[in-house]
């Protein structure tokens, strides 16, 4: 399975931003996708994250402001990002795993996409 991560850019802040992650391959073995971020000098957090059955799941930091959608005919995800804040800014990473469990570890990722947030 190949994510290709597209969408980022610069915003100010109370902006909004769609990031969109389109997969290839064996789409069929994926449950789980989700979007990651990472800011300078810290760890990888996981944003949102959908199952193919259409269940989410937020990070409380993002809850209200983002939304994460997919398309499983189309092999496509999603990240419909409002209201940015400056420590919204990151590099975010598409994710996919063939496992059911929500806490399990990610198979597969997209190379990551620059979201800046000015104030």
């Amino acid at each position: 399975v190949q994510l290709q991560a597209s969408g980022g850019g610069l915003v100010q802040a109370g902006g909004s931003l769609r990031l969109s992650c389109a997969a290839s391959g064996h789409t069929f073995t994926i449950n789980y996708m989700a979007w990651y971020r990472q800011a300078p000098g810290k760890q990888r957090e996981l944003v949102a994250a959908i199952s193919s059955g259409i269940n989410t799941n937020y990070a409380d930091s993002v809850k209200g402001r983002f939304t994460i959608s997919r398309d499983n005919a189309k092999n496509t995800m999603s990240l419909q990002m409002n209201s940015l804040k400056p420590e919204d800014t990151a590099v975010y990473y598409c994710a996919a795993k063939k496992g059911l469990n929500l806490m399990s570890d990610y198979d597969y990722w997209g190379q990551g996409t620059q979201v800046t947030v000015s104030s």
